[in-house]
């Protein structure tokens, strides 16, 4: 089981509340295990970071960027979680709000094939 910063419940619940309307579109694919049975959570707490959605059984991250993720603050940020998730055997799968928001069944197809490689990764 993953850990993670237990002060990170209410802001993990207010982010739920608050869902970009990117995250709403794409969880609308992810929710009820409706992507070959796997089971995906949203605003999840991982060590200091929440990630948007995280489905434990492919060990799989999925973050949608809106725009404020492209500067070079930001990049650097991110790049660093990144490597932070990495280092605990997580895949990350990033995808920006207007990928999600255009071609919402093109990105759960990506995340689709995604859940097919971790289930090749596990077979004898």
């Amino acid at each position: 089981m993953l850990t993670y910063n237990q002060t990170l419940k209410v802001r993990a619940q207010k982010l739920r509340d608050n869902a970009t309307d990117a995250e709403k579109s794409l969880w609308a694919k992810l929710r009820m295990k409706q992507l070959k049975g796997y089971v995906f959570y949203r605003q999840k707490p991982i060590g200091d970071y929440i990630v948007d959605f995280y489905c434990p059984r492919a060990k799989l991250v999925i973050e949608v960027d809106g725009g404020q993720h492209f500067t070079k603050e930001t990049i650097g940020y991110d790049k660093i979680r990144d490597e932070y998730l990495t280092s605990l055997g997580l895949r990350v799968l990033r995808f920006t709000n207007s990928d999600v928001l255009k071609r919402t069944d093109g990105v759960a197809e990506k995340i689709s094939e995604s859940l097919d490689e971790n289930r090749d990764e596990n077979l004898p």
